[in-house]
C-alpha cells in the first residue's frame, strides 16, 4: 500500500483494523524522504533512529490494545525553532547551526505522549521571518508542485515536506502567516489557533504577542485531529490561556446550515491579487451558499492598515530578541533577516504604545463584525507561490498580508485549498476565520466544504 498520502485519519483506520502498522509506516516514508527531498530540501534533519524507534514502540502499543489517541503511531515533523531535547535545533540559522536543546518544548512532550513519530526538523525561514534566504548554512526548500517556486514562509519545509508525501503532519508556527501562507501555497489545511491555544515555551520567538502554533495537514479532519493532541493550558507559557479544550473532530458534523458567513469586501480583490483569485473565491463561496450557509458583506479595514499595524509591534519586539546578536555577530545573520529586524531599532516607545492601541482598535472591529456573522471568509493569499528567485525584492516591503489581519486579532484561521490557478497550475487558497477560542467553528466550516470538494485530494507529483 502507497502511504505517502493517506491522511492522518486514514492511517488511525488502517492502524486500528490491523491493516497498516507504524513501523511499515515509518520505514515507507523514510525512504521516500531519501528519493526525493534533495530536490525539495523540507528536511533539514531527518531524525531516522528516533522516528524508527518510536514506531516500533507505537507498534508495541498498538498490538497491546493500548492506542493513546488520534496521534499515535502518525509521522509528523517539526519546524525547526521547535526545541527538541538532544536533537539539533538551528532555526536555520548560522547563529544556532550548532544548538542542541537540554528540553522538549511544550509541543514535543505533548506529541511525544500522544505516540506521535518524530521525522525530523524542517526547514524554515531564519528564526522565522528572515526569508527566503539563499546566504544561510542550507538553502531555501522548494515547492513540491513546480521546484521553481518556493512554498512560502516561514513554516516553508513544514508545507514543502506534507504537500510532498512525506509526512501527514507537520508543525509550524504563525505570526502573521507563517503556517497559512506555506498552507496556501502547497494547496493544504493549516491552522492559527487562538493565541494562547498552544504552548509556545520551548519555541524561539518572532513577535511574542502574536506567536502561534499549529498544524499543517492535508484536510480540515486532520488538523481537528492534530490539534486535539497539541492543544491545551501551558502554567510555564504566560501567554498560554486556561481554557477547557473542545473535542474538535466530534464537532466536525453537523454542517454549516443556517451559518451567517462575512464575506470580507475588498481583500481577496486587493490590486495586489493575483488575476484567478477572485473566480476561485466566488466558487468557493458559491459552494458554502449551497450547503446552506447565507453570505453576507463585511466591512473592516484595509490590509494595509493591518499590516502597518502588525509590522510596527514585530519590528521593536524582534529587535528586542535579537539586539545583542545584531552588535556582537551582525554578519553572521542572513541579509533578509538583518534587513528586517534593524528598522525595530529606530521605532520609538511612543510608537510602539501607539501600535499596540491601534491593534486594540483593529481587534474590537473583528469582534464587533463577529457579532453579525459566524465566522469570516476570504482568501489565504493574495498569490500564487513565488518563484526561487534570490535577486527578488522583498515581498514584505511590496504587498500587504491577507493572513496578518487574523494575527492582529489574536482570532483561530484557517487556510484550505479552494482551486488553482490557470497559468501557473499553483494552488489557490481559502481562509475562515472565527472568534478568539471558536477552532471548532472554524474546522466545521472547513470540513464541511471540503465533504463536497476534492481540491484537497490532489497531489503534486514527484519526478
Amino acid at each position: 500500500m502507497d502511504v505517502a498520502f493517506l491522511t492522518i485519519a486514514e492511517l488511525g483506520k488502517l492502524y486500528r483494523q490491523r491493516e497498516l502498522s507504524p513501523v511499515e509506516v515509518t520505514k515507507a516514508l523514510l525512504d521516500r524522504i531519501a528519493r526525493h527531498d534533495a530536490k525539495l530540501r523540507s528536511f533539514l534533519l531527518v531524525t531516522e533512529g528516533v522516528a524508527l524507534a518510536e514506531a516500533a514502540e507505537a507498534e508495541r502499543a498498538q498490538m497491546a490494545g493500548a492506542l493513546r489517541g488520534p496521534m499515535h503511531g502518525i509521522p509528523y515533523a517539526l519546524k525547526d525553532i521547535i526545541e527538541t531535547a538532544g536533537i539539533r535545533t538551528t532555526g536555520h540559522s548560522k547563529l544556532r547551526q550548532d544548538y542542541v536543546p537540554a528540553a522538549d518544548a511544550d509541543i514535543v512532550t505533548r506529541l511525544k505522549a500522544a505516540g506521535g513519530v518524530l521525522m525530523g526538523k524542517l526547514a524554515t525561514w531564519e528564526f522565522a521571518l528572515g526569508g527566503p534566504s539563499f546566504d544561510l548554512p542550507w538553502p531555501p526548500a522548494r515547492n513540491p508542485w513546480n521546484t521553481d517556486h518556493l512554498p512560502g514562509g516561514s513554516s516553508s519545509g513544514a508545507g514543502a515536506s506534507v504537500a510532498a508525501g512525506f509526512v501527514p503532519g507537520a508543525v509550524g508556527t504563525d505570526t502573521g502567516g507563517s503556517v497559512r501562507g506555506p498552507a496556501a501555497f502547497c494547496g493544504l489545511a493549516g491552522i492559527k489557533p487562538s493565541y494562547g491555544r498552544i504552548s509556545r515555551r520551548g519555541v524561539f520567538p518572532n513577535t511574542f504577542s502574536m506567536d502561534h502554533c499549529g498544524p499543517l495537514t492535508r484536510s480540515a479532519e486532520d488538523i481537528a485531529l492534530f490539534l486535539q493532541s497539541i492543544a491545551g493550558y501551558d502554567p510555564q507559557d504566560p501567554g498560554s490561556e486556561n481554557l477547557p479544550v473542545p473535542d474538535y473532530a466530534a464537532e466536525l458534523a453537523g454542517g454549516i446550515k443556517g451559518m451567517r458567513l462575512g464575506l470580507v469586501e475588498g481583500w481577496h480583490t486587493d490590486p495586489g491579487a493575483h488575476p484567478d483569485l477572485a473566480a476561485a473565491i466566488g466558487e468557493a463561496v458559491g459552494v458554502l451558499r449551497d450547503l446552506g450557509a447565507e453570505i453576507v458583506p463585511v466591512r473592516l479595514s484595509s490590509l494595509r492598515d493591518y499590516t502597518d499595524c502588525k509590522t510596527t509591534i514585530s519590528s521593536v519586539e524582534l529587535y528586542s530578541i535579537h539586539e545583542h546578536d545584531l552588535k556582537t555577530r551582525p554578519q553572521d545573520f542572513g541579509r533578509i533577516l538583518r534587513n528586517r529586524v534593524l528598522p525595530g531599532a529606530l521605532i520609538t516607545g511612543q510608537d510602539y504604545m501607539a501600535a499596540l492601541r491601534w491593534r486594540s482598535e483593529l481587534a474590537r472591529e473583528q469582534a464587533t463584525a463577529l457579532q453579525q456573522v459566524d465566522a469570516f471568509i476570504t482568501a489565504g493569499a493574495l498569490t500564487v507561490a513565488d518563484r526561487a528567485n534570490p535577486e527578488a525584492p522583498d515581498r514584505f516591503a511590496q504587498t500587504p498580508s491577507i493572513t496578518m489581519p487574523f494575527s492582529v486579532a489574536g482570532t483561530p484561521a484557517i487556510a484550505i485549498p479552494c482551486g488553482f490557478s490557470q497559468a501557473e497550475r499553483l494552488p489557490l487558497s481559502l481562509q475562515i476565520a472565527a472568534a478568539p477560542f471558536d477552532e471548532a467553528r472554524v474546522l466545521r466550516i472547513a470540513h464541511a466544504y471540503q465533504q463536497v470538494t476534492t481540491w484537497h485530494r490532489r497531489h503534486p507529483t514527484l519526478a
